[in-house]
């Protein structure tokens, strides 16, 4: 399959090593053409914890008219930069091209949608996790299932059968995958757990797993995820878990080492996603007339 990745950041630069390995036809979309030299030269490096993987010959490129046409475009970048990003790869897109997301965060979708069709929008997320070293040069800090799903709610035999056929290709490039019924309960779902850790990763400084070692940032965590369940609840949005806050703890646990992204953004000195994240909890309480004061101090 002919892939574009757009955005070589941990999530680009992961996905483009596995599915470039698995024997897929990748081009990993670069904005900066100097970055994107070093890269193409070097390969991408990909740690892991009993061994690394290095490769090299895949397609870097800054706007390429050899990209044109891919079937699948997945959109990588950080959730503020999405609009930049999908006006900047149009030109590539084919009549057939799919536009995958699977950021963080609330808005990505209605973004892409903005000039992409719906029909051919799909989204999703993953478990996935992964830490940008350098350029090109990626821990991967964990591993986790993905799960893809088309936004559109009108049946589409064609699109159906080209979800299978991304989710056969990404399971054999080693990224456990399912198709989902229901992407936006996959994205409320995560979003609920990324509100109870990133943010407070970032402004503590602390790995996941050490934030509930602490009562007091346990008793935010928890707050700070009721008022994101309340709104999920009031938007008629089925979330996958029971209990979110057990589930943020026991995600906190499963990946204690870990650093979010949110903290690795604020130690580069970047920009965060706080808005798409805690803040878009606020954004759709505001609309809701539900009052989220420790989403709105976190944000």
């Amino acid at each position: 399959m002919k892939i574009i990745i757009v955005g070589p950041g941990a999530m680009g630069c992961l996905f483009a090593a596995f599915l470039s390995k698995s024997g897929e036809s990748v081009f990993l979309l670069d904005k900066n053409s100097k970055r994107a030299e070093g890269i193409g030269k070097r390969g991408i490096c990909v740690e892991r914890e009993k061994n690394s993987l290095m490769v090299r010959g895949i397609n870097i490129v800054t706007g390429n008219k050899e990209a044109y046409g891919a079937e699948l475009i997945i959109i990588a970048v950080k959730s503020y930069d999405t609009e930049e990003a999908v006006k900047g790869v149009l030109n590539l897109v084919g009549k057939e091209s799919l536009v995958l997301t699977l950021q963080n965060g609330l808005g990505n979708i209605d973004m892409i949608c903005k000039y992409v069709p719906r029909c051919r929008v799909i989204a999703g997320v993953t478990a996935e996790g992964a830490t940008l070293l350098g350029e090109g040069h990626v821990r991967h800090a964990g591993r986790g299932e993905t799960s893809i799903g088309k936004i559109s709610t009108n049946k589409n035999s064609k699109i159906d059968s080209r979800l299978s056929e991304i989710a056969r290709i990404f399971n054999k490039a080693g990224f456990k995958t399912k198709i989902s019924a229901d992407v936006k309960k996959l994205i409320w779902s995560k979003l609920i757990i990324n509100t109870g850790i990133n943010a407070l990763t970032a402004i503590t400084g602390l790995r996941n797993g050490k934030l509930i070692e602490f009562e007091y940032i346990r008793q935010v965590m928890k707050e700070a995820v009721s008022e994101a369940v309340r709104v999920a609840r009031e938007n008629k949005i089925k979330l996958n878990y029971p209990n979110s806050l057990k589930m943020t703890e026991s995600v906190c646990r499963s990946t204690a080492k870990n650093v979010s992204s949110m903290l690795q953004d604020v130690l580069k000195k970047r920009p965060t996603e706080i808005d798409f994240i805690n803040g878009s909890v606020v954004k759709e309480g505001r609309k809701l007339g539900i009052p989220t004061p420790v989403n709105t101090v976190l944000t």
